[in-house]
């Protein structure tokens, strides 16, 4: 199977570009691409079923997990364990483009954000 980039349209989740490969397929994880801008951040959220698998493609990105902070850079990999708590802001002036995986599948109903 090809996922053209292109005929993936990007969607807008708290400033963040999400393009979700795996949206409308019935895979067992999902695979997305993230765009995070300037002074953008993923508020801390954690969730009840996956565990995500983020690796920074471009960019430099300040990644808080279980109130750890680190500096991910590109070639870097977090992963969040499900049920660990997490955030993260590009604190930077150039765009940072991640990979995310979710195992299982991304389910919008198993993730909580905290306000």
């Amino acid at each position: 199977m090809i996922l053209n980039s292109e005929a993936i349209k990007p969607f807008d989740f708290d400033g963040l570009s999400i393009r979700d490969f795996t949206a409308t397929l019935n895979t067992s994880s999902s695979l997305a691409h993230i765009r995070v801008l300037p002074h953008t951040s993923h508020r801390r959220a954690w969730s009840k079923e996956s565990d995500k698998y983020y690796y920074v493609i471009s960019g430099q990105l300040q990644f808080v997990l279980d109130a750890v902070e680190y500096t991910l850079k590109a070639g870097d990999v977090c992963i969040v364990s499900q049920g660990h708590k997490f955030s993260y802001a590009n604190t930077t002036e150039t765009p940072v483009d991640l990979l995310l995986i979710h195992t299982p599948k991304f389910n919008i109903d198993a993730e909580i954000f905290d306000e």
